[in-house]
């Protein structure tokens, strides 16, 4: 059974600014198709997952912003998020489904630097998953400094350390679906320091094709920034990659 755990509702102003950011992000840049995963490949059956990201994994309904679903933003469907595609994917690979926990995290993209990890995150750390998937950085406040981008690595660190269990999990963490060059490379280096396995979707944040907006209308832009149904599956897709036996 998939167990979601709604998070905190950005305000109007966050969306909106994130479809401005977006538009941006569209319109410079060198554009390319592929998807990287670093090494090393995990094979194996992933009976309980823990889902720890922001809108994009999950959202709660939010009637002021046109947005009436429970799931990551802006699939069409539940089936249509990349959490549920990914579990859906490895049920089916394995013969045995996964119990799944779904976390929005946006608190901690937002604050990381004082971010009471053991506090807000106890049910997730006593999950004891077999596979984490962090899929964050979207809401995380430009950085500017190096001093910022030490704090932002360090608390990634400190997270993943804390999902670091006597089980081992396998730990995936995704790089920026709107990608950005210092976010994906703090999020790279704690992903490397803890072992796990950096999956690169930047490229997919440059195609107008992933966005919600081009396959439907929308009532509020940041909503339709987000990914749709074929961006969510190419989501899924570069996790998959490198989950699947």
């Amino acid at each position: 059974m998939m167990k979601y755990m709604p998070g905190k509702v950005g305000s109007l102003d966050e969306l909106a600014l994130m479809g401005s950011v977006l538009i941006s992000v569209i319109l410079i840049g060198t554009f390319s198709t592929n998807v990287r995963a670093d090494e090393p490949q995990a094979t194996g059956k992933y009976l309980k997952i823990l889902f720890l990201g922001n809108s994009i994994t999950l959202h709660g309904p939010a009637p002021k912003i046109g947005w009436k679903g429970n799931w990551g933003m802006a699939a069409s469907a539940p089936e249509k998020d990349f959490v549920h595609i990914v579990t859906g994917a490895l049920a089916k690979s394995s013969g045995a489904t996964p119990k799944t926990l779904v976390r929005n995290i946006a608190a901690f993209e937002r604050q990381y630097a004082t971010y009471d990890l053991k506090q807000n995150l106890k049910e997730a750390f006593a999950f004891q998953p077999d596979l984490v998937v962090l899929a964050i950085g979207e809401n995380v406040p430009k950085l500017e400094t190096e001093e910022a981008k030490a704090q932002f690595k360090a608390s990634v660190d400190q997270l993943l350390k804390e999902l670091q269990t006597d089980n081992q999990p396998t730990i995936i963490v995704r790089s920026c679906f709107w990608p950005n060059p210092a976010k994906d490379a703090a999020l790279r280096q704690a992903c490397q320091q803890a072992g796990g396995m950096f999956v690169d979707i930047s490229s997919l944040g440059k195609e107008e094709s992933n966005y919600a907006r081009s396959e439907r209308d929308f009532q509020h832009a940041g909503v339709a920034a987000h990914p749709g149904d074929k961006g969510m599956q190419a989501i899924a897709d570069a996790i998959l990659k490198v989950v699947q036996p």
